[in-house]
């Protein structure tokens, strides 16, 4: 846990965390729930990783099946986040929600408000932290930080606190979300 001590939180909040590949969805993700005194973290990632047979990645020109899967991802993301919500704890959903999924995975919630936190560094600083993780989104997939950010800008609705982390560290991200929770919540 963080040195800074928990947020008094009621009721319960929800918060959906997105940008792309390197932007610091899963650290900012965890520094932000270790903020709460109960709170559940859930990764896409994770939710990912459980199909181990015949999963199909998503990556540029991804085929039906591939789409398929993660549209299953994200419903099974919206239900386990409500479903820890209800239960009492803060959730904290991170994925990959660009363009239109966004928005459908927003409409898959009942619950409002909802807290939207777009992380939205440069491709520059997404690449850089990318190269330093031990796996690596861009490159052999035919992705690249830069043609990725420039779809997201363009394709995904400005929904909720869009933040350039380029130059922040991750706890200074949470701290600012945390100081700026009203402009993240969608009614």
């Amino acid at each position: 846990m963080s040195g800074t001590p928990p947020v008094d939180e009621l009721p319960p909040r929800l918060f959906v965390v997105t940008g792309i590949c390197g932007s610091g969805k899963s650290t900012v993700a965890r520094l932000l729930g270790e903020r709460f005194s109960r709170s559940v973290v859930i990764e896409g990632d994770a939710l990912r990783r459980m199909v181990v047979g015949g999963r199909a990645e998503m990556e540029p020109d991804a085929g039906w099946e591939a789409v398929a899967q993660f549209e299953l991802r994200l419903r099974h993301l919206a239900f386990l986040a409500e479903s820890y919500l209800h239960a009492g704890f803060t959730v904290i959903a991170e994925d990959n929600l660009l363009g239109s999924y966004l928005e459908r995975f927003l409409a898959q919630l009942s619950t409002r408000p909802v807290h939207v936190v777009v992380l939205a560094p440069s491709a520059a600083a997404a690449a850089r932290r990318d190269a330093g993780r031990d796996k690596q989104a861009y490159g052999a997939e035919g992705w690249t930080a830069q043609s990725l950010n420039e779809a997201f800008r363009r394709e995904t609705a400005e929904l909720g606190l869009w933040l350039d982390t380029s130059e922040q560290r991750a706890d200074e991200t949470v701290d600012e979300i945390l100081r700026r929770t009203d402009e993240s919540a969608l009614r």
